[in-house]
């Protein structure tokens, strides 16, 4: 049994894929080619927003969103401590500092009463400025964005959306990546929507931003590459990964049906034994895993492990636990909820070509 099954997923789309991958070999435009801007309309389409930037990864597609906000040293981000890496090293790279909150026991996201404490903290303490937050779909569920845009207004923060996670997500029929004043999301294989290698996209209604973005991922351009007319970085889809793309775009909304499908059946069958996802009212995850809460995790993943049944563990480190950020002096009992969590949660396999045995 494979944890993400993309072997299943080539299987069932491997006649459009081979054609599309053998139209760019044709073509031979492997940068930038027509299937980037291809992709980049669907995806707006899809997301329901004006703008799509495809970039070379999701971390990068962080980066520069870091760079096109002019988040600087001074600045504090405020993001969730459980989450990925990433999410944090990105403020790192501009010289700021990230703020750690802690995350809501239900749904794991960012919670909202904690960040505005955390707001009101450095607010205080008069050290830092706060500049933005990031707030992470985790496991394919959207963050609680109603409450964060209300927070992020009152205080004067833009808010990020970083859907790594998330694509595929909705709250009232809204979907991830339109959240904010900006959002990205990562092509990563194992992704909700992944391509065969590294990708990434950023996602704006503000003409602004985009024609930002478009620069600072080739080197700063103007009107050409040649013309630098700021300081960027060379951050671009393969037009071979956009050609995988759009064909699993394509396929991404029956898969979504299939992922929930699996989910509730999980959820029905596992309920009784471990603390499931709790998924609110209003809201639609795409599932990029599932994950519960079991208090004796070690036993249990070895009760799969025997049953030929993989698990992984996402995250058994929160960010304030790690040692690049130990010098911001953050204890365990400043996030009881996600340190729990890491020592608690699994994830057991999930993707959209799961059969019913």
């Amino acid at each position: 049994m494979q944890f993400i099954d993309l072997a299943a997923q080539y299987k069932h789309l491997k006649e459009k894929i081979d054609a599309r991958i053998q139209a760019v070999l044709e073509h031979g435009h492997y940068i930038m080619g027509p299937e980037v801007a291809e992709l980049e309309d669907k995806l707006a389409e899809y997301v329901g927003v004006k703008h799509a930037i495809t970039c070379a990864n999701g971390t990068d597609a962080l980066t520069l969103v870091m760079m096109a906000l002019g988040i600087k040293e001074g600045d504090a981000v405020f993001c969730p401590t459980f989450t990925f890496f990433a999410t944090a090293e990105v403020i790192a790279y501009e010289g700021a500092t990230p703020v750690f909150v802690d995350s809501d026991a239900d749904t794991f996201n960012i919670c909202p009463l904690d960040l505005e404490k955390q707001i009101q903290k450095v607010i205080a303490e008069g050290k830092l400025k706060p500049a933005a937050i990031i707030a992470v779909d985790l496991f394919g569920l959207p963050a609680n964005y109603p409450e964060l845009e209300k927070i992020a207004k009152q205080y004067g923060l833009k808010l990020v959306e970083d859907a790594a996670q998330g694509f595929g997500g909705e709250i009232e029929d809204k979907r991830a990546g339109s959240f904010g004043d900006i959002a990205t999301t990562s092509f990563f294989p194992a992704k909700p929507l992944g391509c065969y290698g590294d990708g990434g996209a950023i996602f704006t209604n503000d003409d602004h931003y985009a024609e930002l973005i478009r620069s600072l991922r080739v080197h700063g351009k103007g009107k050409d590459k040649y013309d630098n007319i700021r300081v960027g970085m060379n951050s671009r889809l393969d037009t071979l990964q956009a050609a995988v793309l759009l064909e699993k775009l394509a396929a991404f909304p029956q898969e979504l049906i299939s992922r929930n499908k699996a989910a509730k059946r999980y959820s029905r069958e596992l309920s009784s034994i471990y603390k499931t996802p709790v998924t609110p009212v209003g809201y639609l995850s795409s599932w990029a895993q599932y994950t519960v809460v079991a208090e004796d995790r070690n036993a249990e993943i070895e009760m799969y492990k025997s049953k030929g049944i993989p698990t992984m563990i996402y995250y058994g480190t929160c960010m304030h636990q790690q040692t690049a950020f130990e010098a911001l002096g953050y204890q365990d009992s400043d996030f009881p909820v996600a340190s729990r969590l890491a020592k608690t949660v699994f994830s057991l396999p999930m993707h959209g070509y799961m059969m019913d045995k």
